[in-house]
């Protein structure tokens, strides 16, 4: 560009990655967190309680956006519970999914998540979990904001009060973003069928090509339930998220169908009242 004149957009891409969610206004409308994503960095306390039912929200996130995801548990110097049992517990909700342990404190793990992370990163978490303190111990210094969190919960305030894309030393770059205190889908079955690849895997094997495991005879996954090897948490929560995609899509669907009528209803009013004006002047 030359000196003096001023920049021009010259194209707009298309994005290659897109993570998603409902609006927190619960709207039909729809909210980018980030965009031509590579990793996402879906972190989770290990000082405080991890809802398994977030945990997999975010994972559908992170699938449904064509993004990587890795599941980063933090503050490993203060663990609530065993790290082996948590980390498995975790684990067993993301089929595929790398499940690493860090302490952004102490540099436990670092190494390891410096060298799974590719690309551009995007940190997805609530409050408190130590997203920011992640994003500083992978940057090598405090360039974000951090914050305590309640000693008697866990829970932390928002510290990160919009999102920041910073380059990385070693190559790619890192985005931090607010704690999200609602994570709603969607139209991301996709990505929950990426996150219940085992209840996927196990309905080709039921009766009915159709079935909704419910009451239907020759269930491979009721059958799976009574032997003990899915739980049934597993599949309630599947269900409960299909639903929500599903509702979500269909508000899409109803608002773009009410915004087209109006279009065209405001161009009819706009002919007639032309059509009008032609006729007082002829």
């Amino acid at each position: 560009m030359r000196p003096g004149t001023r920049p021009e957009l010259a194209a707009l891409l298309p994005r290659r990655t897109a993570i998603v969610r409902s609006s927190a206004s619960r709207t039909s409308h729809s909210q980018v967190l980030a965009a031509n994503v590579d990793t996402v960095v879906v972190a989770v306390s290990l000082a405080a309680a991890a809802p398994a039912g977030r945990i997999e929200r975010m994972l559908a996130l992170a699938w449904e956006s064509g993004a990587v995801p890795v599941i980063v548990l933090t503050n490993a110097d203060r663990p609530e519970r065993p790290v082996t049992v948590v980390r498995d517990e975790v684990a067993a909700l993301a089929p595929g999914v790398d499940t690493l342990v860090v302490s952004s404190v102490t540099g436990e793990g670092m190494d390891v998540l410096a060298a799974v992370l590719t690309g551009t990163i995007v940190l997805l978490g609530p409050s408190g979990v130590g997203k920011s303190s992640l994003g500083n111990a992978l940057l090598g210094t405090d360039l974000l904001a951090t914050g305590e969190v309640r000693a008697r919960d866990g829970k932390g305030r928002h510290t990160t009060v919009h999102r920041e894309l910073i380059r990385l030393p070693g190559g790619g770059v890192l985005i931090d973003t607010p704690g999200l205190r609602a994570v709603g889908l969607h139209d991301s079955r996709s990505g929950i069928q990426q996150v219940f690849a085992e209840i996927e895997d196990l309905a080709v094997d039921c009766r009915f090509s159709d079935c909704t495991h419910v009451s239907e005879p020759g269930c491979a996954v009721h059958a799976a339930i009574a032997a003990g090897s899915l739980p049934q948490r597993r599949l309630d929560s599947y269900r409960k998220l299909l639903r929500e995609s599903a509702w979500a899509a269909s508000r899409e669907d109803a608002r773009l169908r009410a915004e087209r009528d109006n279009q065209r209803k405001a161009i009819s009013r706009h002919l007639r009242a032309t059509y009008k004006f032609r006729d007082r002047r002829s």
